[in-house]
């Protein structure tokens, strides 16, 4: 067996039994025990992770861990480009394509509606998640550990907030969306295109006080549900408004 000196940064604290956070932590360790187990076995999931560093130097997750390493571990990066250094994956995490699990459904329309292709079905078991993750390249949401720990996924992130605005506010923040956002273009059910069409062609899909006040509409070729600007529609505007001004120092 050997020993190993480990502190972790920020906000991977979270995943720390409460007398391990912010401070530096002896483990006993198997030995040739790489850098992924490791960490993992402490409670963090490796998709969380963007820096590593042994005694000073970066390094990946397959990594070997020796007699009296020091192991520092950063989550993710916005405030500066550390790409220079990564050493973890081939590419930082901030890929704005996700799959979110059976319990982030509301997160799921909300990402949608900001314009990002978001792949959601309250069926998919853990093995389809991580399938169509691998295979299509795409970040996985979740508020399971477990699943972020599985050795196929390399981008995820672990979703803190309860209520599906501020889950979709704590993204933004997390993985600097705001510059991404294509609001309206998407179908918050099918995560289809959607595109604009003449009042015409939708007389038969909307009531008709909608049609006599709006001008406008957007229709998605998959369900056909059409869309307006009407209140709804004001309210996410609002929203995305906000999310789009904020700063990370709004983050506390």
């Amino acid at each position: 067996m050997i020993t190993v000196t480990f502190r972790f940064y920020a906000e991977l604290n979270d995943f720390l039994a409460p007398d391990q956070r912010q401070r530096r932590v002896d483990r006993i360790c198997a030995v040739d025990a790489s850098v992924k187990h490791s960490i993992e076995a402490l409670g963090v999931p490796h998709t969380e992770v963007e820096l590593i560093l042994v005694n000073g130097e970066s390094v990946g997750f397959d990594r070997l861990l020796q007699d009296g390493d020091q192991v520092a571990v950063y989550p993710v990066f916005e405030a500066f480009d550390v790409r220079p250094v990564l050493r973890v994956r081939e590419t930082p995490l901030r890929r704005p394509r996700f799959i979110a699990d059976a319990h982030l459904g509301g997160l799921a329309h909300k990402l949608r509606m900001a314009g990002f292709d978001t792949l959601y079905d309250n069926g998919y078991p853990d093995e389809d998640i991580e399938a169509i993750a691998v295979r299509e390249h795409r970040i996985v949401l979740t508020r399971d550990r477990e699943l972020l720990k599985r050795r196929s996924i390399s981008h995820g992130c672990y979703v803190r907030a309860l209520r599906p605005e501020a889950q979709l506010r704590e993204l933004f923040l997390r993985l600097d969306l705001a510059g991404s956002v294509q609001p309206f273009t998407l179908c918050i059910e099918c995560n289809a295109p959607l595109r604009e069409v003449a009042r015409e062609e939708v007389v038969e899909r909307v009531p008709p006080g909608v049609l006599a006040q709006q001008e406008r509409f957007i229709t998605c070729d998959v369900c056909r549900r059409v869309f307006w600007e009407g209140s709804h529609w004001q309210r996410m505007r609002a929203l995305l408004d906000t999310l789009i001004a904020q700063t990370p120092d709004d983050a506390g």
